[in-house]
């Protein structure tokens, strides 16, 4: 387990806010959004000069590298310790929501309380419960115990064209209000939706999901990820 101490391989104690941040500058990444001081901020609901001590700890552990734009990106090191924060935490979503029925828009927030105290073992034995589940409930990727992780998150619903066909494979999960409205439409990983149009001058898109057509601005269709499939 990563907790509150030193780890061998660097000489940082992985606290918790050292856990997400690298946490959050991975998803980030995999979403090709800027990790910038800024954003940093705003993920982690913290102020802009405590991001920016934090990056200068990581940058200085060897977990972070500063890009030209100022953005922060993951060392090989740094991506490691990520995906193990990310493992922890998406199966403790999948556990907690196929074990304890907790709503896929709280699953999140509860997760990210529990990922810093579960133990390897305790984790190992979770997974093996579970079935080694390949995603959460939002269907974000799960890591094996080695290895990469592909972070794809496939085509955006609103690039999908007027008169497709689109099936959602993964739901962005930070936006706990909006994870609720899709629930409510039927909108989760797995669903095929069908694109019957958009509203010109940046209007909403309009999808079917089975015979009830709904109008979907930009903030939703931008949390739905899949493919294009007709």
């Amino acid at each position: 387990m990563i907790g509150d101490r030193v780890l061998d391989c660097c000489a940082l104690p992985h606290t918790s806010a050292v856990e997400d941040t690298l946490r959050v500058v991975f998803v980030r990444a995999g979403r090709s959004e800027p990790v910038s001081t800024s954003a940093l901020a705003d993920a982690l609901h913290v102020s802009a000069p405590t991001v920016s001590i934090m990056l200068k700890r990581l940058t200085a552990a060897g977990l972070l590298r500063r890009t030209d734009g100022h953005l922060a990106a993951l060392t090989d090191h740094g991506a490691a310790h990520a995906r193990d924060v990310v493992r922890r935490h998406r199966l403790l979503e999948a556990f907690l929501a196929q074990e304890l029925g907790v709503p896929w828009d709280e699953v999140h927030a509860e997760a990210d309380a529990l990922e810093h105290a579960v133990s390897d073992r305790l984790l190992d034995r979770i997974d093996r419960h579970l079935g080694r589940p390949e995603r959460d409930p939002h269907g974000d990727p799960i890591p094996r115990g080695t290895g990469g992780l592909d972070e794809d998150w496939g085509v955006r619903l609103d690039a999908a064209p007027a008169g497709s066909a689109f099936d959602v494979e993964r739901v962005y999960d930070r936006d706990s209000a909006a994870l609720r409205y899709l629930a409510d439409l039927g909108i989760h990983p797995g669903v095929r939706i069908d694109v019957t149009g958009r509203q010109p001058f940046g209007g909403p898109l309009w999808v079917r999901i089975g015979t009830i057509e709904h109008a979907l601005g930009d903030p939703l269709t931008h949390l739905v990820h899949g493919r294009v499939v007709a």
